[in-house]
């Protein structure tokens, strides 16, 4: 099985939707990857694909960390979904690092995300990294960070504000 992992094209937009409903098994999901893209949030999205048929997405947009002296940017990682016939095969993995190593290329400095922790452990994020930035949506264990350059949470201490779209889930 041979995973192409690629930017997001305006034609991939339906299957996106699709991956995203169907590893979800609901819409809130596909429609905040919509959201985002027309609110102008996205800053990484890729697509998996097999034989040409998109099976993945991954999705990174701004977000803004509220700390007692400014603000510091970074992005989220949200939502990231595998078609589930095609879970537990790396495809997951591919894009968590395509789209990390992308937003590296960019000059991002922080990534959080709120997700399953053994996976994004995997990935290289840490709980600790994230322990002191807090979010609306809660997580203990599975709220998490990644440093893009080493060292750039040290003395990081506020909240997250997530662009617009993410109200939907409060």
């Amino acid at each position: 099985m041979s995973v192409e992992v690629r930017h997001e094209t305006p034609e991939d937009r339906q299957s996106i939707w699709t991956v995203n409903r169907s590893a979800f098994d609901a819409d809130a999901e596909a429609d905040l990857v919509d959201a985002l893209r027309d609110g102008g949030f996205v800053v990484v999205s890729l697509v998996a694909a097999i034989g040409g048929k998109i099976v993945g997405h991954i999705l990174f947009s701004r977000l803004t960390i509220i700390t007692s002296v400014g603000t510091v940017e970074a992005v989220s990682l949200a939502p990231m979904a595998v078609l589930p016939s095609h879970q537990r095969q790396g495809i997951g993995s591919k894009l968590v690092e395509a789209g990390v190593d992308a937003c590296r290329k960019q000059g991002h400095r922080i990534v959080v995300v709120l997700g399953h922790p053994d996976f994004y452990r995997r990935c290289g994020f840490s709980a600790d990294l994230a322990s002191s930035i807090e979010n609306p949506f809660g997580g203990g264990e599975a709220w998490m960070a990644m440093e893009l350059v080493p060292g750039v949470l040290e003395g990081i201490e506020g909240q997250v504000e997530y662009p617009a779209p993410f109200n939907a889930f409060e």
